[in-house]
């Protein structure tokens, strides 16, 4: 029997976990460092939490929800929904919580995990499924041990961060703050947010669904098919503003600038929230409440760099204090450090870490040369810049379950070094010429190399990932 081996139980974990599942797999473990599944949406709980994918697509294919509430949901409904699946598809008795991996290694007949508690589990495949954005990034501030107040990240929060009737100031004007701030605003006594580069955003065109609604795709599934269509070619205009389209991006950066001259009339302001940066070098961001949120006169937009944290709040460049009682860090996570702090040792003792020096990199996202048997759930480049990472979730396991009956049929499956590097090649390439090279941001390492995003069509990718083929990988491994 093979033994199957997943680090995380988020999305993507019961994604490929589901499908192996499905092909009469059975001893599969999840290795779950917290006390639930959840991945970011059991991490990030801060007021205003939502999804920014539609629902209709933020949704596992096979198990599309009559019940969303609206089109955008919020943060507990999108967590339950991943409860309910892993627990109806079987997944969740099969997840050790608690199991936080420490390293991996590949000893020649399979791969020895060890776990933080120092336990060790055996397995013929390793299944890295531990995401993107796990690993929240807090900046560097001088000063910042020194604050008396209370500090937290976004993906961090918890009920008791005191918000209400306290002066709270947010660090960063990335996806998490332009949910939080207008959350807290009204609640806090004042709101101060510090901004690098102002986002580029648009209309978030969210709606209740109603009870009419709900017992028609309860009735009648197949308009849940419909629904997931029509979302689907909406969401083809940003995708091809961010891939090339210069029409549509001049229409998509109009209707953006629309959306400031409508909501800020302070000219002050609105210079303020104007992107001096190329549309979508950094994630546009979907709101109706951000911009309004900064026009109230209990919250202020700084765009001074911030040069210290003093015990009271934060001191800026132009010398000027901004008092606060709670300080939020709302400044994304450490994206491009794929399974940090993990240690993973492949063959002949070939280090990850070492691999990836210069950035990660993954054939098709999913198998790296040196690492027989270890396939990875949004590796490198499977990033979506304009639709849903699920679907790329589902794409990855259907393509890991071919892989996994090569190892149950006697394979070790290691892709080979010069189709590896040629893929890689032709990735950055298509890459070099993006929008996603134009800026700094969590997609790029700090050399500038792009190793998160996926450089052409989602369907793309799926039709790449549908089959595994046994030629990519050293003949020496490939025994039937």
């Amino acid at each position: 029997m093979t033994r199957i081996a997943i680090i995380g139980a988020g999305f993507g974990g019961v994604a490929v976990a589901a499908e192996l599942l499905r092909a009469g797999f059975d001893d599969i473990v999840l290795l779950e460092k917290a006390d639930r599944a959840g991945g970011v949406w059991r991490d990030n709980t801060y007021p205003g939490c939502a999804c920014d994918v539609p629902a209709p697509l933020y949704s596992y294919s096979r198990a599309l929800n009559p019940d969303w509430s609206r089109r955008y949901p919020p943060h507990d409904e999108i967590l339950a929904y991943l409860h309910r699946c892993a627990d109806v598809w079987g997944v969740t008795e099969r997840v050790r919580f608690g199991a936080e991996v420490a390293s991996a290694a590949w000893s020649g007949d399979g791969w020895e995990i060890i776990l933080a508690d120092g336990d060790a589990v055996r397995a013929d495949v390793l299944i890295p499924a531990v995401g993107q954005l796990s690993r929240p990034s807090i900046p560097a501030l001088p000063g910042a041990e020194s604050f008396a107040g209370v500090a937290v990240h976004t993906a961090h929060w918890t009920p008791g961060v005191p918000v209400a009737g306290n002066r709270v100031a947010v660090v960063g004007t990335g996806a998490s703050a332009i949910q939080l701030v207008p959350a807290i605003a009204g609640t806090a006594a004042h709101v101060t947010v510090f901004q690098r580069t102002a986002p580029w955003t648009m209309p978030k065109p969210d709606r209740r669904y109603g009870r009419l609604r709900k017992a028609a795709y309860r009735r009648m599934p197949s308009l849940m098919l419909l629904s997931r269509a029509a979302t689907w070619g909406l969401t083809l205009v940003p995708g091809a503003a961010l891939t090339g389209n210069r029409v549509v991006n001049a229409l998509v950066r109009g209707y953006s600038w629309s959306q400031r001259r409508w909501q800020v009339r302070d000219p002050e302001l609105r210079a303020k929230v104007t992107p001096d940066e190329p549309m979508g070098c950094k994630r546009v961001l979907f709101t109706n409440a951000w911009l309004p949120t900064l026009a109230r006169p209990d919250v202020d937009l700084v765009t001074e760099k911030i040069v210290a944290v003093t015990p009271d709040g934060v001191r800026t460049a132009d010398g000027v204090d901004h008092p606060c009682d709670v300080l939020v860090y709302g400044t994304g996570f450490a994206a491009t450090e794929f399974l940090v702090p993990i240690r993973v040792t492949g063959r002949d003792g070939a280090v990850l870490a070492d691999e990836w020096r210069d950035g990660a990199h993954a054939y098709l996202g999913l198998a790296v040369p040196g690492f027989p048997n270890m396939f990875l759930v949004y590796g490198p480049n499977t990033n979506t810049g304009n639709t849903s990472v699920i679907y790329f979730h589902e794409a990855q396991a259907r393509w890991i379950t071919q892989a996994v009956r090569r190892v149950a049929a006697g394979d070790d499956l290691e892709v080979r070094p010069e189709v590896a590097a040629a893929y890689d090649a032709e990735i950055q390439s298509r890459l070099a010429g993006s929008v996603w090279t134009a800026c700094q941001s969590w997609y790029r390492t700090a050399a500038g190399r792009v190793v998160a995003n996926w450089p052409g069509k989602a369907t793309e990718y799926r039709r790449r990932t549908a089959t595994l083929n046994r030629s990519d990988f050293l003949p020496g491994t490939l025994k039937n």
